[in-house]
């Protein structure tokens, strides 16, 4: 298979390093589709800064890994606005925590590392964008719903049939994206979605 032309090996060592902070809430499917999202969300936008939007993807969860599972499906993925819940804020902190280390590690200096942080800090509980690589970001961590990977995986979070999941991302979720491309992305995923799981039939 060959690999994005936007894809690095740099990148992949931000990946490496944090393995062990996405072995929870299915972080280690749902950030590397993130990732392909956001690299070709990339080609419509070749100014940004590549390596933090990259970073930024990579990374924007591993907080969840701070937060006992359960935790984080009783409080994160339930009630009436999920998106103000204290787990939600605290996986944002907790990975800008593991974030900061994690880079100047790697090598990379103190101003990018700001900009990463910057992101990951408000990336689900923030109302706004604060710059073109944080739009990026935050429409890539949401694409992934749309594809036929992402329904199957928040059924289970959100105990909804397929059809139910897939009626709610185009009530609710294209709404929430950024970019104009973002929304031609998830109007594409999601057909090829409900084609894939038989909607018109289950």
């Amino acid at each position: 298979m060959m690999m994005h032309p936007l894809h690095k090996p740099a990148y992949e060592a931000i990946f490496k390093a944090a393995e062990k902070y996405m072995r929870v809430r299915k972080n280690d499917v749902h950030i590397p589709l993130s990732y392909r999202f956001a690299l070709e969300l990339m080609e419509h936008y070749p100014e940004v800064n590549q390596a933090v939007v990259a970073a930024g993807i990579i990374l924007h969860d591993i907080g969840w890994y701070a937060i006992d599972e359960e935790e984080i499906f009783e409080k994160g993925f339930s009630g009436p606005d999920i998106l103000t819940s204290d787990v939600r804020f605290l996986h944002e902190s907790e990975g800008v925590k593991y974030a900061k280390p994690l880079l100047a590690s790697l090598g990379y200096d103190e101003e990018f590392i700001e900009k990463v942080c910057t992101i990951i800090d408000g990336h689900d509980t923030r109302k706004f964008a604060k710059s073109k690589e944080d739009e990026i970001v935050r429409d890539a961590d949401k694409l992934w719903r749309f594809a036929v990977t992402g329904v199957s995986v928040a059924c289970d979070w959100f105990k909804m049939t397929p059809v139910q999941y897939a009626q709610r991302l185009e009530d609710t979720n294209i709404e929430q994206l950024h970019l104009p491309e973002s929304v031609a992305i998830a109007k594409r995923e999601l057909t090829a979605t409900r084609a894939l799981l038989l909607a018109h039939v289950l």
